[in-house]
Protein backbone atom coordinates (compact mmCIF):
# COMPACT_ATOMS: atom_id res chain seq x y z
CA UNK A 1 0.00 0.00 0.00
CA UNK A 2 1.29 3.79 -0.86
CA UNK A 3 2.21 6.34 1.84
CA UNK A 4 -0.94 8.06 0.26
CA UNK A 5 -3.27 5.59 0.40
CA UNK A 6 -2.08 4.97 4.20
CA UNK A 7 -3.26 8.30 5.51
CA UNK A 8 -6.66 8.25 3.62
CA UNK A 9 -6.92 4.78 5.37
CA UNK A 10 -6.41 6.60 8.92
CA UNK A 11 -7.99 9.57 8.13
CA UNK A 12 -11.19 6.95 6.82
CA UNK A 13 -11.10 5.09 10.01
CA UNK A 14 -10.45 8.33 12.39
CA UNK A 15 -13.62 9.91 10.77
CA UNK A 16 -16.27 7.04 10.94
CA UNK A 17 -14.97 6.18 14.66
CA UNK A 18 -15.86 10.00 15.11
CA UNK A 19 -19.10 9.47 14.12
CA UNK A 20 -19.75 6.34 16.22
CA UNK A 21 -18.29 8.08 18.95
CA UNK A 22 -21.11 11.72 18.40
CA UNK A 23 -23.33 8.88 17.86
CA UNK A 24 -22.55 7.23 21.79
CA UNK A 25 -21.14 4.13 19.89
CA UNK A 26 -18.05 2.98 21.15
CA UNK A 27 -15.52 0.79 19.23
CA UNK A 28 -15.54 -2.93 21.33
CA UNK A 29 -12.73 -4.29 19.43
CA UNK A 30 -10.23 -2.17 17.47
CA UNK A 31 -9.48 -4.80 14.72
CA UNK A 32 -5.69 -4.55 15.13
CA UNK A 33 -5.38 -6.49 18.51
CA UNK A 34 -6.56 -8.05 21.25
CA UNK A 35 -5.00 -5.52 24.64
CA UNK A 36 -8.50 -5.11 26.00
CA UNK A 37 -9.64 -8.52 26.03
CA UNK A 38 -8.32 -12.04 27.79
CA UNK A 39 -8.43 -15.24 26.08
CA UNK A 40 -10.64 -17.39 29.00
CA UNK A 41 -10.59 -21.45 29.68
CA UNK A 42 -10.54 -23.66 26.70
CA UNK A 43 -7.48 -23.18 23.99
CA UNK A 44 -9.24 -22.95 20.85
CA UNK A 45 -7.24 -20.44 18.54
CA UNK A 46 -8.26 -16.57 17.95
CA UNK A 47 -6.36 -14.18 15.65
CA UNK A 48 -6.90 -11.21 13.64
CA UNK A 49 -7.38 -11.13 10.00
CA UNK A 50 -8.91 -8.53 8.03
CA UNK A 51 -9.45 -6.37 11.57
CA UNK A 52 -12.42 -9.39 12.03
CA UNK A 53 -12.12 -11.40 15.27
CA UNK A 54 -11.32 -15.17 14.09
CA UNK A 55 -12.08 -18.14 16.13
CA UNK A 56 -10.53 -21.60 15.43
CA UNK A 57 -12.13 -24.54 16.66
CA UNK A 58 -9.73 -27.18 18.48
CA UNK A 59 -10.26 -31.11 19.37
CA UNK A 60 -10.96 -31.87 22.80
CA UNK A 61 -10.33 -28.46 24.37
CA UNK A 62 -13.16 -26.77 26.67
CA UNK A 63 -15.43 -23.71 25.70
CA UNK A 64 -12.84 -20.77 24.85
CA UNK A 65 -13.98 -17.15 25.45
CA UNK A 66 -12.38 -13.80 24.33
CA UNK A 67 -13.16 -11.60 26.54
CA UNK A 68 -13.16 -7.95 27.50
CA UNK A 69 -11.06 -6.98 30.64
CA UNK A 70 -14.09 -4.58 31.75
CA UNK A 71 -17.22 -5.02 32.96
CA UNK A 72 -20.53 -3.67 31.61
CA UNK A 73 -23.82 -3.37 32.92
CA UNK A 74 -26.27 -1.56 31.00
CA UNK A 75 -25.90 -1.49 27.12
CA UNK A 76 -26.72 -2.13 23.56
CA UNK A 77 -24.36 -4.38 21.53
CA UNK A 78 -24.21 -4.35 17.68
CA UNK A 79 -21.83 -7.10 15.68
CA UNK A 80 -21.87 -8.98 12.62
CA UNK A 81 -20.58 -12.77 12.85
CA UNK A 82 -19.96 -15.67 10.23
CA UNK A 83 -20.04 -18.94 11.33
CA UNK A 84 -19.06 -22.15 9.28
CA UNK A 85 -21.46 -25.34 8.91
CA UNK A 86 -21.73 -27.55 12.13
CA UNK A 87 -19.74 -25.05 14.39
CA UNK A 88 -21.58 -24.08 17.51
CA UNK A 89 -20.59 -20.39 18.93
CA UNK A 90 -21.82 -17.75 20.82
CA UNK A 91 -21.48 -14.16 22.82
CA UNK A 92 -21.13 -13.62 26.56
CA UNK A 93 -22.62 -10.57 28.49
CA UNK A 94 -22.84 -10.02 31.71
CA UNK A 95 -20.97 -13.03 32.57
CA UNK A 96 -18.40 -13.53 35.50
CA UNK A 97 -15.45 -15.77 35.82
CA UNK A 98 -13.98 -15.92 39.13
CA UNK A 99 -11.89 -18.39 40.79
CA UNK A 100 -14.88 -19.15 43.49
CA UNK A 101 -16.99 -20.70 40.76
CA UNK A 102 -15.96 -24.23 39.59
CA UNK A 103 -12.17 -23.00 38.83
CA UNK A 104 -13.21 -19.98 36.55
CA UNK A 105 -15.40 -20.93 34.50
CA UNK A 106 -17.29 -18.35 32.23
CA UNK A 107 -20.97 -18.24 33.31
CA UNK A 108 -23.90 -16.23 32.87
CA UNK A 109 -25.82 -15.05 29.71
CA UNK A 110 -24.74 -15.92 26.04
CA UNK A 111 -26.55 -15.07 23.31
CA UNK A 112 -26.66 -17.96 21.12
CA UNK A 113 -24.93 -18.06 17.10
CA UNK A 114 -25.59 -21.82 15.74
CA UNK A 115 -26.40 -23.07 12.55
CA UNK A 116 -28.37 -26.16 13.75
CA UNK A 117 -31.77 -27.34 12.56
CA UNK A 118 -33.08 -26.70 15.13
CA UNK A 119 -32.99 -22.84 14.57
CA UNK A 120 -32.22 -21.23 18.29
CA UNK A 121 -29.47 -18.44 17.01
CA UNK A 122 -30.43 -15.27 18.83
CA UNK A 123 -32.03 -17.26 21.87
CA UNK A 124 -30.03 -16.52 25.37
CA UNK A 125 -28.32 -19.66 27.42
CA UNK A 126 -27.67 -19.35 30.70
CA UNK A 127 -24.05 -20.89 30.14
CA UNK A 128 -22.75 -23.26 32.86
CA UNK A 129 -25.54 -21.75 35.22
CA UNK A 130 -29.16 -22.44 34.25
CA UNK A 131 -29.19 -23.47 30.79
CA UNK A 132 -31.96 -22.15 28.19
CA UNK A 133 -33.78 -18.88 29.25
CA UNK A 134 -35.12 -18.34 25.90
CA UNK A 135 -35.58 -20.96 23.25
CA UNK A 136 -36.93 -19.49 20.37
CA UNK A 137 -39.07 -22.43 20.24
CA UNK A 138 -41.73 -19.45 22.07
CA UNK A 139 -40.69 -16.87 18.50
CA UNK A 140 -41.16 -19.17 15.63
CA UNK A 141 -40.87 -15.92 13.46
CA UNK A 142 -37.37 -15.78 15.19
CA UNK A 143 -36.17 -18.93 14.07
CA UNK A 144 -36.26 -17.88 10.61
CA UNK A 145 -33.65 -14.82 11.21
CA UNK A 146 -30.34 -16.70 11.20
CA UNK A 147 -29.24 -16.94 7.86
CA UNK A 148 -26.31 -19.89 7.55
CA UNK A 149 -23.45 -19.68 5.45
CA UNK A 150 -23.24 -15.64 5.54
CA UNK A 151 -22.42 -12.81 7.60
CA UNK A 152 -25.44 -11.92 10.16
CA UNK A 153 -26.14 -8.99 12.13
CA UNK A 154 -26.81 -9.47 15.69
CA UNK A 155 -28.00 -6.55 18.32
CA UNK A 156 -28.45 -6.97 22.03
CA UNK A 157 -29.74 -4.61 24.57
CA UNK A 158 -29.32 -5.06 28.11
CA UNK A 159 -30.96 -2.65 30.17
CA UNK A 160 -32.55 -3.06 33.64
CA UNK A 161 -34.00 -6.49 33.80
CA UNK A 162 -34.96 -6.29 30.37
CA UNK A 163 -32.65 -8.30 27.81
CA UNK A 164 -33.54 -8.11 24.21
CA UNK A 165 -31.78 -9.46 21.00
CA UNK A 166 -32.29 -8.96 17.27
CA UNK A 167 -30.88 -11.01 14.25
CA UNK A 168 -31.03 -9.26 10.55
CA UNK A 169 -33.88 -6.72 12.28
CA UNK A 170 -35.64 -9.68 13.41
CA UNK A 171 -36.75 -9.51 16.94
CA UNK A 172 -35.65 -13.19 18.70
CA UNK A 173 -36.21 -12.47 22.69
CA UNK A 174 -37.38 -10.49 24.96
CA UNK A 175 -36.39 -11.69 28.10
CA UNK A 176 -36.81 -10.55 32.00
CA UNK A 177 -33.89 -11.69 34.59
CA UNK A 178 -32.31 -10.11 37.64
CA UNK A 179 -29.94 -12.54 38.43
CA UNK A 180 -26.90 -10.65 37.12
CA UNK A 181 -26.59 -6.83 36.78
CA UNK A 182 -23.04 -6.62 34.87
CA UNK A 183 -20.07 -8.74 33.63
CA UNK A 184 -17.91 -9.40 30.86
CA UNK A 185 -18.59 -9.83 27.14
CA UNK A 186 -16.81 -12.73 25.62
CA UNK A 187 -17.12 -13.82 22.41
CA UNK A 188 -17.30 -18.25 22.24
CA UNK A 189 -15.84 -21.12 20.59
CA UNK A 190 -17.16 -23.99 21.44
CA UNK A 191 -15.40 -26.77 22.78
CA UNK A 192 -15.82 -29.64 20.09
CA UNK A 193 -15.70 -33.68 20.08
CA UNK A 194 -15.75 -35.01 16.36
CA UNK A 195 -12.68 -34.84 14.01
CA UNK A 196 -14.30 -33.52 11.27
CA UNK A 197 -15.55 -30.05 13.50
CA UNK A 198 -12.02 -29.05 14.32
CA UNK A 199 -10.11 -25.96 12.59
CA UNK A 200 -13.84 -24.71 11.82
CA UNK A 201 -14.02 -21.01 12.20
CA UNK A 202 -16.13 -18.48 13.41
CA UNK A 203 -15.71 -14.75 12.58
CA UNK A 204 -16.78 -11.49 14.09
CA UNK A 205 -16.54 -7.80 12.68
CA UNK A 206 -17.52 -4.43 13.34
CA UNK A 207 -18.02 -4.87 16.89
CA UNK A 208 -19.64 -1.72 18.85
CA UNK A 209 -20.85 -0.97 22.24
CA UNK A 210 -23.62 1.90 23.46
CA UNK A 211 -23.50 2.33 27.26
CA UNK A 212 -25.34 6.59 27.31
CA UNK A 213 -28.75 7.43 26.41
CA UNK A 214 -30.07 3.88 26.25
CA UNK A 215 -33.39 4.43 27.00
CA UNK A 216 -33.62 6.67 23.56
CA UNK A 217 -31.83 4.06 21.80
CA UNK A 218 -34.08 1.12 21.66
CA UNK A 219 -35.76 -0.90 19.13
CA UNK A 220 -39.37 -0.97 18.85
CA UNK A 221 -40.79 -4.10 20.44
CA UNK A 222 -42.59 -6.56 18.25
CA UNK A 223 -45.47 -7.34 20.07
CA UNK A 224 -45.53 -11.17 18.56
CA UNK A 225 -42.51 -11.74 20.41
CA UNK A 226 -43.95 -13.54 24.17
CA UNK A 227 -42.25 -12.31 27.12
CA UNK A 228 -40.70 -14.73 29.49
CA UNK A 229 -40.06 -13.67 33.00
CA UNK A 230 -37.61 -15.15 35.34
CA UNK A 231 -38.64 -12.80 38.30
CA UNK A 232 -39.73 -14.06 41.42
CA UNK A 233 -43.32 -13.59 42.69
CA UNK A 234 -43.92 -10.21 40.39
CA UNK A 235 -45.20 -9.74 37.22
CA UNK A 236 -44.29 -7.43 34.92
CA UNK A 237 -46.35 -4.83 33.50
CA UNK A 238 -46.97 -6.52 30.06
CA UNK A 239 -47.74 -9.23 32.38
CA UNK A 240 -50.33 -7.27 33.99
CA UNK A 241 -51.72 -5.88 31.09
CA UNK A 242 -52.31 -9.25 29.05
CA UNK A 243 -54.06 -10.62 32.08
CA UNK A 244 -51.29 -12.23 34.09
CA UNK A 245 -52.54 -12.58 38.37
CA UNK A 246 -50.49 -15.17 40.65
CA UNK A 247 -52.49 -18.42 41.60
CA UNK A 248 -50.50 -18.56 44.69
CA UNK A 249 -49.67 -15.17 46.55
CA UNK A 250 -45.96 -16.73 47.73
CA UNK A 251 -46.95 -16.17 51.35
CA UNK A 252 -50.27 -17.30 52.59
CA UNK A 253 -52.88 -20.19 51.99
CA UNK A 254 -55.35 -18.17 50.38
CA UNK A 255 -57.25 -19.57 46.76
CA UNK A 256 -56.45 -23.38 47.84
CA UNK A 257 -57.63 -25.87 49.85
CA UNK A 258 -56.74 -29.82 50.67
CA UNK A 259 -58.40 -31.68 47.64
CA UNK A 260 -60.34 -34.02 50.30
CA UNK A 261 -60.29 -30.76 52.69
CA UNK A 262 -63.14 -28.09 53.35
CA UNK A 263 -59.39 -26.32 54.54
CA UNK A 264 -55.62 -25.81 53.99
CA UNK A 265 -53.96 -29.24 55.06
CA UNK A 266 -52.58 -28.57 58.50
CA UNK A 267 -49.45 -30.56 58.19
CA UNK A 268 -47.40 -31.84 54.77
CA UNK A 269 -46.64 -28.47 53.26
CA UNK A 270 -44.57 -25.29 54.38
CA UNK A 271 -44.35 -22.16 52.59
CA UNK A 272 -41.19 -19.55 53.17
CA UNK A 273 -39.77 -17.02 51.29
CA UNK A 274 -42.18 -17.61 47.70
CA UNK A 275 -41.77 -20.70 47.77
CA UNK A 276 -44.39 -23.85 48.30
CA UNK A 277 -43.13 -27.03 49.27
CA UNK A 278 -44.77 -30.45 49.66
CA UNK A 279 -42.95 -32.62 52.17
CA UNK A 280 -41.37 -35.52 51.95
CA UNK A 281 -43.21 -39.08 53.38
CA UNK A 282 -41.26 -41.25 51.98
CA UNK A 283 -42.81 -41.87 48.56
CA UNK A 284 -46.42 -42.25 50.20
CA UNK A 285 -48.85 -40.67 47.65
CA UNK A 286 -51.60 -38.44 49.44
CA UNK A 287 -51.19 -39.65 52.65
CA UNK A 288 -49.31 -36.82 54.79
CA UNK A 289 -50.51 -33.47 53.75
CA UNK A 290 -52.50 -34.38 50.40
CA UNK A 291 -53.07 -32.72 47.65
CA UNK A 292 -53.86 -29.07 47.25
CA UNK A 293 -56.77 -27.52 44.82
CA UNK A 294 -57.65 -24.12 43.90
CA UNK A 295 -60.79 -23.38 45.06
CA UNK A 296 -62.04 -21.86 41.67
CA UNK A 297 -62.42 -23.60 38.79
CA UNK A 298 -60.74 -22.72 35.52
CA UNK A 299 -61.83 -23.89 31.66
CA UNK A 300 -59.39 -21.97 29.26
CA UNK A 301 -56.14 -20.92 30.67
CA UNK A 302 -52.68 -20.70 30.23
CA UNK A 303 -51.02 -21.69 33.29
CA UNK A 304 -47.16 -21.36 34.44
CA UNK A 305 -45.90 -23.41 37.47
CA UNK A 306 -41.99 -23.01 38.38
CA UNK A 307 -40.97 -26.39 40.27
CA UNK A 308 -37.80 -28.36 41.95
CA UNK A 309 -37.37 -31.62 42.51
CA UNK A 310 -35.17 -33.55 44.75
CA UNK A 311 -33.74 -37.01 43.57
CA UNK A 312 -36.08 -39.80 42.85
CA UNK A 313 -39.43 -37.46 43.38
CA UNK A 314 -42.38 -37.87 42.09
CA UNK A 315 -45.42 -35.05 41.96
CA UNK A 316 -47.29 -33.35 38.91
CA UNK A 317 -49.60 -30.62 38.13
CA UNK A 318 -53.06 -31.56 37.35
CA UNK A 319 -55.99 -29.65 35.93
CA UNK A 320 -59.70 -30.09 34.92
CA UNK A 321 -59.88 -32.39 38.15
CA UNK A 322 -62.91 -33.09 40.15
CA UNK A 323 -61.72 -33.59 43.57
CA UNK A 324 -65.50 -36.11 43.64
CA UNK A 325 -64.57 -38.16 41.76
CA UNK A 326 -62.35 -40.22 44.05
CA UNK A 327 -62.76 -39.91 48.00
CA UNK A 328 -60.78 -42.75 48.70
CA UNK A 329 -56.87 -43.36 48.74
CA UNK A 330 -54.53 -41.89 46.21
CA UNK A 331 -54.55 -38.79 44.71
CA UNK A 332 -57.78 -36.89 43.07
CA UNK A 333 -58.29 -37.55 39.23
CA UNK A 334 -57.29 -34.97 36.97
CA UNK A 335 -55.26 -34.47 33.73
CA UNK A 336 -51.40 -34.49 34.78
CA UNK A 337 -48.31 -32.51 33.84
CA UNK A 338 -46.01 -34.87 35.19
CA UNK A 339 -42.47 -34.45 37.37
CA UNK A 340 -40.52 -37.28 37.79
CA UNK A 341 -37.42 -37.53 38.32
CA UNK A 342 -37.03 -39.95 35.35
CA UNK A 343 -33.54 -41.60 36.04
CA UNK A 344 -34.38 -42.53 39.37
CA UNK A 345 -38.02 -42.96 39.92
CA UNK A 346 -39.24 -46.54 38.89
CA UNK A 347 -42.66 -44.79 37.28
CA UNK A 348 -39.97 -43.46 34.42
CA UNK A 349 -40.55 -47.56 33.18
CA UNK A 350 -43.89 -48.01 34.08
CA UNK A 351 -47.09 -46.99 31.82
CA UNK A 352 -46.75 -47.40 28.32
CA UNK A 353 -43.29 -45.78 25.60
CA UNK A 354 -42.57 -43.38 28.66
CA UNK A 355 -45.97 -41.71 29.35
CA UNK A 356 -45.12 -41.29 32.62
CA UNK A 357 -41.93 -39.36 32.33
CA UNK A 358 -41.53 -35.72 32.95
CA UNK A 359 -43.59 -33.80 31.15
CA UNK A 360 -45.81 -36.13 29.85
CA UNK A 361 -50.02 -36.07 30.15
CA UNK A 362 -49.51 -38.71 32.72
CA UNK A 363 -50.71 -42.69 31.59
CA UNK A 364 -51.87 -41.51 28.27
CA UNK A 365 -49.06 -39.15 26.05
CA UNK A 366 -45.13 -39.26 26.76
CA UNK A 367 -43.26 -35.62 26.19
CA UNK A 368 -40.77 -35.49 23.61
CA UNK A 369 -39.48 -32.60 22.20
CA UNK A 370 -40.36 -32.02 18.34
CA UNK A 371 -38.20 -28.91 17.60
CA UNK A 372 -34.84 -30.59 18.56
CA UNK A 373 -32.99 -33.48 18.16
CA UNK A 374 -31.17 -33.33 21.63
CA UNK A 375 -34.14 -34.32 23.74
CA UNK A 376 -36.35 -32.69 26.78
CA UNK A 377 -35.14 -29.19 27.89
CA UNK A 378 -35.49 -30.76 31.43
CA UNK A 379 -32.92 -28.68 33.62
CA UNK A 380 -32.19 -31.18 36.06
CA UNK A 381 -32.66 -32.73 39.97
CA UNK A 382 -32.26 -29.75 42.20
CA UNK A 383 -32.93 -26.99 39.73
CA UNK A 384 -35.70 -24.77 38.51
CA UNK A 385 -37.60 -25.73 35.44
CA UNK A 386 -41.09 -24.38 34.41
CA UNK A 387 -43.88 -26.40 33.42
CA UNK A 388 -46.41 -24.02 30.90
CA UNK A 389 -50.00 -25.87 30.67
CA UNK A 390 -52.49 -23.97 28.06
CA UNK A 391 -56.06 -24.77 27.40
CA UNK A 392 -58.44 -23.76 24.46
CA UNK A 393 -60.78 -25.23 24.43
CA UNK A 394 -60.18 -28.72 22.89
CA UNK A 395 -56.50 -28.04 22.37
CA UNK A 396 -54.38 -28.66 25.32
CA UNK A 397 -50.39 -28.01 25.34
CA UNK A 398 -47.66 -28.63 27.66
CA UNK A 399 -44.40 -26.66 27.66
CA UNK A 400 -41.40 -27.75 29.50
CA UNK A 401 -38.88 -24.82 30.05
CA UNK A 402 -40.03 -23.26 27.28
CA UNK A 403 -39.93 -26.40 24.62
CA UNK A 404 -43.78 -27.65 23.50
CA UNK A 405 -43.92 -31.51 24.63
CA UNK A 406 -47.25 -32.45 24.43
CA UNK A 407 -50.14 -31.43 22.42
CA UNK A 408 -53.40 -33.12 22.34
CA UNK A 409 -57.79 -32.32 21.46
CA UNK A 410 -59.20 -33.58 24.78
CA UNK A 411 -62.39 -33.99 22.96
CA UNK A 412 -61.12 -35.93 19.96
CA UNK A 413 -61.35 -40.13 19.08
CA UNK A 414 -57.99 -40.62 19.66
CA UNK A 415 -57.88 -38.97 23.05
CA UNK A 416 -60.99 -41.04 24.02
CA UNK A 417 -58.98 -44.33 22.72
CA UNK A 418 -55.91 -43.27 25.14
CA UNK A 419 -58.33 -43.14 28.17
CA UNK A 420 -59.70 -46.73 27.37
CA UNK A 421 -56.10 -48.34 27.58
CA UNK A 422 -55.18 -45.89 30.53
CA UNK A 423 -55.68 -46.24 34.47
CA UNK A 424 -58.41 -43.56 33.90
CA UNK A 425 -60.84 -46.00 31.82
CA UNK A 426 -63.20 -46.29 35.23
CA UNK A 427 -63.98 -41.94 35.00
CA UNK A 428 -66.72 -41.27 33.03
CA UNK A 429 -65.73 -38.14 31.20
CA UNK A 430 -62.63 -37.90 31.90
CA UNK A 431 -60.39 -35.38 30.71
CA UNK A 432 -63.73 -33.33 29.11
CA UNK A 433 -65.12 -31.60 31.78
CA UNK A 434 -65.70 -28.08 30.94
CA UNK A 435 -64.00 -26.60 33.75
CA UNK A 436 -62.01 -27.90 36.62
CA UNK A 437 -59.83 -26.88 39.76
CA UNK A 438 -55.81 -27.09 39.55
CA UNK A 439 -54.35 -29.18 41.86
CA UNK A 440 -50.79 -29.67 42.89
CA UNK A 441 -49.88 -33.08 44.17
CA UNK A 442 -48.84 -34.67 47.37
CA UNK A 443 -46.71 -37.70 46.47
CA UNK A 444 -44.94 -38.22 49.55
CA UNK A 445 -41.36 -36.76 48.06
CA UNK A 446 -40.17 -33.70 48.70
CA UNK A 447 -40.89 -31.13 45.71
CA UNK A 448 -40.95 -27.21 45.60
CA UNK A 449 -42.94 -24.65 43.97
CA UNK A 450 -43.21 -20.95 43.40
CA UNK A 451 -44.26 -18.52 40.83
CA UNK A 452 -47.54 -19.70 40.14
CA UNK A 453 -49.34 -17.85 37.70
CA UNK A 454 -52.31 -17.96 35.13
CA UNK A 455 -54.41 -16.15 32.75
CA UNK A 456 -57.57 -17.05 31.34
CA UNK A 457 -58.95 -16.73 28.01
Amino acid sequence: MKKQEIIIAILLYSFLGNIIAQDGWENLFNGQDFSNFEQLNGQATYKIENGEMVGISKLKTPNSFMATKKKYGDFILEFEVFVENGLNSGVQFRSISTAEYNDGRVHGYQCEIETSARKWAGGIYDEARRGWLYPLTRNPKGQQAFINGEWNHYRIEAIGPYIRTWVNGIQCTNLVDDMTAEGIIAFQVHGIWKKENEGKIVKWRNIKIKTTDLANSRMAVDKDVPQISYLNNQLTNKEVRTGWRHLWDGKSTTGWRGAKLETFPSKGWEMEDGVLKVLSSGGAESRNGGDIITIDTYSDFELSVDFKITEGANSGIKYFVDPELNKGKGSAIGLEFQILDDNKHPDADQGKNGNRTVGSLYDLIRAENSDSARGKNFKGVGQWNNARIIVKGSQVQHWLNHVKVVEYNRHSQTFRALVEKSKYEQWENFGTLPEGHILLQDHGDEVEFRNIKIREF
